[in-house]
Order: C-alpha cells, then structure tokens, then sequence
C-alpha cells in the first residue's frame, strides 16, 4: 500500500512540476515582449521576477517527484534482492 501512495504521490507532483514549470516559461516570454515595448523597468522586472519564482517553483516541485521516484526503485531493488 505504501508502494501505491508513493507511485501517487509521484505521478502528481511530476505533472504539477511540468505545468508550474511551463507557467513559468510563459510568464518570462511575456515578461521579454513586455520589455521590447515599454520603456518601464518596474513593469518587465516585477513580471519576469514571478515568471522565474515561478519556473522555479515548479522546478522545486519536480525535484520533488525525482525524491519519490527514486525512493520507489530503492524499495523495488531491495525486494529483488530479497
């Protein structure tokens, strides 16, 4: 059962990861088209400032997911074994 919940866990915040991550992405490009058109620093700065905290974020989030992937194949390695 505990296999199962780490299998969840995992899948949930693989997907999590990869749509904050793209968030992300997608806030820096608008934050770059921002810049090529106004003149304002505070304006592109402050948006391209919570595109990258949020592409991290989801980096963070994926990071995560590696965790619990990875503690799933220790388990599956030591059944092997076993």
């Amino acid at each position: 059962m505990e296999n199962r919940n780490l299998k969840v866990k995992w899948l949930a915040y693989a997907v999590v990861g990869f749509l904050v991550m793209g968030l992300g992405l997608s806030f820096l490009g608008d934050a770059i088209v921002l810049k090529m058109t106004s003149n304002e620093l505070w304006e592109w700065f402050a948006y391209g400032s919570v595109a990258l905290v949020t592409f991290f974020a989801g980096l963070s989030i994926f990071g995560q997911a590696v965790v619990f992937k990875t503690l799933i194949d220790r388990k599956k390695q030591k059944r092997r074994r076993s």
